[in-house]
């Protein structure tokens, strides 16, 4: 089961698409899939209601997929969450999680435009694993106990402008993470408990057809429950809320690969999870 947000930008439609592949429309069930969907055990009454036979077929062909969750309250990011990227960027591995934000607006569609900054010289690519939390996690009391507020995953693309990050930063990222188009999310979310192993996921991604990123969550330095059990010492996370969980070695600022330009095509992958496709345009 993968549940999906289809339809124009502002008039997405919520869906799932079931075990045989088939598209159902989820109108009769709730308006959107956001927090307050997922809090209100909106995933088992999705099972529910596919096992009932009672969601319409929804011809979905000619559909736009949107963002697979709706408004969320927070986009949190793990930096030089892998090894080997903490390395090409020139860095020691992190002994606790780095954190930054990325606002909300900055989250498009799977196959939507990336526009690539005014001003920008050093746009890049990142292939994540995004976490979707469905249940409020504040003070949780172990990393086992962290897995129970988790939602889903899905995929993120976290598109970075580097000179914006490292040079104009003043000590921090977001402004190189921030930008319009900035998170492609999905296209889709996929249930945390139809992930059998999410700590051994094939993440890759190509720049007009040629590898880039190639690895596996595997080499986390920090798992999902371990990033979720951390956050919420700190802060409180909601449903709907977005975690993207870090990205392998593979990408432009490690001096191996150009930046993106106007006319590249981003494709990113996760095994189980989808693949994402974006043309880079100008802002």
């Amino acid at each position: 089961m993968r549940l999906a947000r289809l339809g124009e930008p502002g008039q997405e439609r919520p869906a799932v698409i079931d075990d045989q592949g088939l598209t159902r429309d989820l109108t009769s069930l709730t308006h959107d899939i956001d927090g307050a969907f997922l809090a209100a055990d909106g995933i088992a009454r999705t099972r529910r209601a596919l096992a009932e036979g009672t969601l319409p077929a929804l011809e979905s062909d000619e559909l736009r997929f949107g963002p697979p969750v709706a408004r969320p309250g927070i986009v949190l990011c793990i930096g030089q969450n892998y090894a080997a990227h903490a390395a090409e960027s020139g860095a020691e591995p992190p002994t606790r999680p780095v954190i930054f934000f990325k606002p909300p607006n900055t989250v498009v569609g799977a196959y939507d435009e990336v526009r690539i900054p005014r001003g920008s010289a050093k746009t890049d690519w990142e292939v994540e694993l995004a976490v979707v939390i469905g249940k409020r996690a504040q003070y949780l009391d172990s990393p086992e106990q962290a897995l129970e507020h988790v939602a889903g995953y899905t995929i993120a693309n976290d598109v970075s402008e580097r000179d914006f990050q490292l040079v104009h930063s003043g000590g921090q990222w977001s402004k190189g993470k921030s930008c319009a188009t900035f998170n492609p999310l999905g296209p889709y979310l996929v249930p945390a408990d139809e992930v059998p192993d999410v700590q051994n996921l094939r993440l890759r991604s190509s720049v007009n057809g040629e590898p880039r990123q190639d690895s596996s969550t595997a080499d986390m330095i920090f798992s999902v429950a371990q990033i979720v059990h951390d956050l919420s010492q700190y802060l409180v996370l909601d449903p709907g809320d977005v975690i993207s969980t870090g990205t392998p070695e593979g990408v432009a600022l490690s001096g191996r690969f150009p930046y993106l330009s106007a006319g590249d095509v981003m494709e990113i992958e996760i095994e189980g999870l989808g693949r994402q496709r974006q043309v880079l345009g100008k802002a």
